[in-house]
């Protein structure tokens, strides 16, 4: 398992709105805002329910990893997911940073990839 998710109920732009309030009182900003449901539409014209990637940073936890080891920016940021669901809800997705850190054999990243997993943990629970 590498994410977990909370389901929300609200408009898509309004849930967004919570997202990035949520993560910035843990101390995120987002990066990132990838519009996956309009890249799709003018590069493929699909059509697709709102679909949204936010790239999260938390900037002293950032610093941290990349001191100790500066190839972890491959597996940065942490990506929240933002996707309407048909039933009128709204999915949020928290990539799981121990999961995905647990590739690098650093146990100071292994410290920095639990406290930011907590701190995800949080945005999700005030969430739901």
């Amino acid at each position: 398992m590498y994410g977990f998710s909370t389901h929300v109920t609200g408009s898509f732009a309004d849930v967004v709105a919570q997202v990035t309030a949520a993560l910035k009182e843990e101390g995120f900003g987002v990066l990132s805002d990838i519009d996956v449901q309009a890249t799709l539409k003018a590069k493929l014209d699909v059509d697709r329910p709102a679909y949204r990637i936010l790239g999260a940073c938390n900037p002293p936890f950032a610093h941290q990893a990349l001191t100790a080891d500066p190839e972890i920016g491959l597996l940065l940021p942490c990506n929240v997911v933002v996707q309407a669901l048909e039933n009128g809800q709204v999915r949020v997705s928290f990539m799981d940073p121990q999961a995905v850190l647990q590739l690098v054999d650093n146990p100071q990243i292994a410290e920095i990839a639990t406290e930011v997993r907590a701190r995800l943990q949080r945005v999700c629970d005030a969430l739901s």
